[in-house]
């Protein structure tokens, strides 16, 4: 008989390097499972259809990137307090605000998505999308739009399993979602020949049954989910922190977003083959980026848990050790990038100009590794104590960086579209040098905060 499961994980007590890497490796897999969605599609059209397909797909991305943020934060500001009311064993409040945000996570998507739609060609033209790509490019973002809602339940569902320690569950359904998504990819583009409309498609489809399935797998199993008449009530409390919260981590994920807009601006004006090449290279790079962001994410609930149960010294520790894990994978990263880029561009394009310019521009970024890891290390502990000013901060420096360093050295004639990528790696440094500047200034607050609660403990 099928019966309540405990699928979650306290990390309050017991070695944290075990738990954060217990936690971090369904995680991890998930996330490149995630990549691997966006890497098929990729393959899929740039190898099935052509470059020009596959850039129309990449000049949306940005676009749609802000769309999720702007929902996501929300997701994220959620999961902190269920963390945080966890690590307290404060259950109904943990109830409460699962519920809470379920009812922002429905209502936002619709009221960001509908809007998105019919402004979808205006905002195309603004980011001076080569007319070439527009039209397929249009078809794609009008179709994310329509996604929205199944995307960012996903990543509801997702933030509060991952809150209570629970990292399989989400894993379990993204890789059914991966592999259904690249059956309907072949199908829709190698049988039917629906081009560009068919990968959305399959991507809509893919993620609205994975939903429905990860929702219904929750209620049944997860003893956390299992909800009585007062857990579903509005509260108003609780509503008030998850906005105090959501907000600024809207804002950072979706200032983040509108710099890539910009960055994306810019990349667009050197035609459809700088294009494909930064599509692709932002593909690549989204799955380099998955093990700083499992680690970061792993943090965020190690840290929110462990700071509702008053263990600010446990909350230090896993930083430095995160920190040390971070610096391993950099190291192991940067030579294989540095040797293996054209092999690896080879998998998304067959054209030799777009494989000779994306290989360069990895090598380019790779020396800015180090940097990206501090952004998504420091990230982690930040939004697990609740710290909504960094995440103005950090979306701040990004819009800043992206807006300005990319034009400044394109303009240069000897470093031209090359500007592109340093452009990165440089707002990557600065992001990094930021974000750790305000760690040491949140460092001396929990130190205090221990001090004062050893006092007491005392007393």
């Amino acid at each position: 008989m099928l019966t309540m499961k405990n699928t979650t994980m306290n990390m309050t007590e017991g070695n944290s390097v075990k738990l954060i890497l217990l936690f971090s490796i369904p995680l991890l897999i998930g996330n490149i499972f995630q990549q691997f969605y966006n890497l098929a599609d990729s393959i899929i059209v740039g190898k099935f259809i052509n470059s020009d397909a596959l850039a129309s797909i990449g000049a949306t991305s940005s676009l749609t990137f802000l769309f999720f943020a702007i929902c996501n934060g929300f997701a994220s500001g959620g999961g902190i307090i269920v963390a945080q009311s966890f690590g307290r064993g404060d259950v109904k409040k943990l109830k409460n605000c699962i519920t809470n945000t379920g009812y922002i996570m429905t209502c936002l998507p619709l009221a960001v998505g509908i809007p998105a739609f019919f402004l979808s060609k205006p905002l195309l033209i603004l980011l001076n999308t080569p007319e070439n790509i527009l039209q397929d490019a249009l078809v794609y973002m009008r179709l994310m739009c329509v996604g929205l809602l199944f995307i960012s339940v996903y990543n509801y569902i997702s933030s509060m399993l991952r809150a209570l320690g629970d990292s399989k569950t989400p894993l379990y359904f993204l890789i059914f979602a991966c592999i259904l998504n690249i059956l309907l990819d072949l199908l829709f583009v190698c049988v039917f020949k629906q081009g560009v409309f068919g990968v959305g498609i399959a991507t809509l489809i893919s993620q609205l049954i994975s939903n429905i399935l990860c929702l219904l797998y929750a209620f049944k199993f997860n003893i956390y989910f299992k909800f009585s008449k007062e857990d579903f009530k509005f509260n108003k409390e609780i509503f008030i922190q998850t906005t105090k919260l959501g907000v600024p981590l809207s804002l950072q994920f979706s200032l983040i977003a509108i710099s890539c807009m910009a960055l994306q601006r810019v990349v667009n004006t050197f035609g459809a083959v700088a294009v494909a090449a930064f599509t692709a290279t932002s593909r690549i790079e989204q799955v380099i980026h998955q093990p700083y962001q499992t680690l970061s994410a792993s943090l965020s609930t190690f840290c929110g848990q462990n700071y509702g149960a008053k263990k600010n010294d446990r909350v230090i520790k896993g930083y430095h050790q995160t920190f040390i894990m971070m610096s391993i994978f950099t190291a192991v990263m940067l030579p294989l990038i540095q040797i293996f880029s054209k092999q690896i561009m080879n998998f998304f394009v067959d054209e030799k100009d777009v494989i000779e310019m994306g290989a360069k521009a990895m090598r380019i970024t790779s020396y800015f590794y180090i940097f990206l890891g501090i952004i998504y290390v420091v990230r982690g502990i930040l939004n697990g104590l609740g710290d909504a000013f960094f995440a103005l901060l950090n979306g701040g420096v990004e819009i800043i960086g992206r807006f300005t360093i990319p034009l400044l050295l394109t303009s240069i004639s000897v470093i031209d579209l090359w500007g592109i990528w340093w452009s990165v790696g440089i707002v990557w440094f600065l992001s990094g040098f930021t974000a750790w500047l305000r760690y040491k200034y949140k460092k001396k607050s929990l130190l205090t905060q221990t001090e004062f609660i050893h006092q007491n403990e005392q007393i």
